[in-house]
């Protein structure tokens, strides 16, 4: 994540160092996840939408309380993270991305991060194993 211009982290952070850790790499867009709970979980919101190299990207933890079209919203991209399993599909020209979970080990889940390339207001994503 070194050459990172932006980090979004999808939620189910675990502690708000993790963020502090990111933010020394580069700016961070999070959400809150289902795990994200305390005091430190509560400034973080529940969706984003954030304009990245001319994207207009959405952010939240669980794809399935997706409530708007992003399409129709002009969304180019909607990132999730809830199931951690990652995840690449383009639907009505939207690119619907879950990079999965970098952390320790869910069920029998690839380790891996997500990176997404957006030029000219396009965007594409990649799934990066980290746990090979």
């Amino acid at each position: 994540m070194r050459d990172a211009e932006h980090i979004v982290h999808a939620g189910d952070v675990g502690a708000a160092e993790i963020l502090e850790e990111l933010a020394k790499i580069a700016p961070v867009t999070a959400i809150r996840g289902n795990v994200d709970k305390g005091a430190w979980a509560r400034s973080l919101p529940e969706t984003e939408a954030v304009e990245l190299g001319g994207a207009l990207i959405y952010v939240l933890h669980d794809l399935g309380r997706l409530d708007l079209k992003p399409e129709a919203a002009g969304f180019a991209a909607v990132i999730s993270g809830h199931s951690h399993v990652p995840k690449e599909e383009v639907r009505d020209g939207v690119l619907y991305f879950n990079p999965g979970s970098a952390g320790p080990r869910r069920f029998k889940l690839p380790v891996c991060v997500g990176r997404l390339f957006v030029e000219s207001g396009n965007v594409r994503g990649e799934i990066v194993r980290i746990d090979e």
